[in-house]
């Protein structure tokens, strides 16, 4: 079981690319998250992957409208999640999401959810491949995502490193 967690991450940082950008978001675990037992359901885990992916792309200027604006889709093709160890009612943790660079058309995320100690509760990855809206899978990366991609290499987002 342990071979198919996270080693050293989930996914190869290219050669010659710029190195992910990453958020740190801060959440607690409230009654609406928990079973009778205090303990956060495991399904939970992918709504706080998704709060990490929101900031995320907030702070690099695409928003979900901007993707709709662009008539560009970007539906999850691949999720996966490790568990550590369960997260309690009212327990403070982090949510840290990492974007990595890639130059196909699609996104790959690393999220890792985190105790105040640091320890993790769990860790995981999305792939999103994009779209148009008639569905059909982008051949190359469409032009919303170039001009991220152009800014980031240039250096724009080094304050989220």
């Amino acid at each position: 079981m342990n071979a198919r967690r996270k080693q050293n991450g989930y996914f190869e940082q290219q050669a010659g690319a710029p190195k992910p950008l990453v958020i740190r978001v801060k959440g607690r675990a409230s009654f609406s998250e928990v079973d009778a037992m205090g303990i956060v359901w495991f399904g939970r885990y992918t709504s706080y992957f998704e709060q990490g992916f929101t900031e995320l792309f907030r702070h690099i200027g695409l928003s979900f409208e901007d993707f709709r604006k662009a008539k560009v889709r970007a539906p999850i093709v691949q999720l996966h999640v490790d568990y550590y160890g369960p997260l309690l009612l009212d327990e403070e943790f982090s949510i840290v999401a990492s974007l990595f660079y890639c130059e196909g058309a699609r996104i790959n995320i690393e999220y890792e959810v985190r105790r105040l100690d640091n320890s993790l509760a769990a860790t995981g990855f999305t792939v999103q491949m994009l779209t148009g809206l008639d569905r059909d899978f982008y051949i190359s990366a469409p032009e919303i995502l170039l001009k991220c991609r152009e800014r980031w290499v240039r250096g724009e987002f080094d304050w989220m490193r």
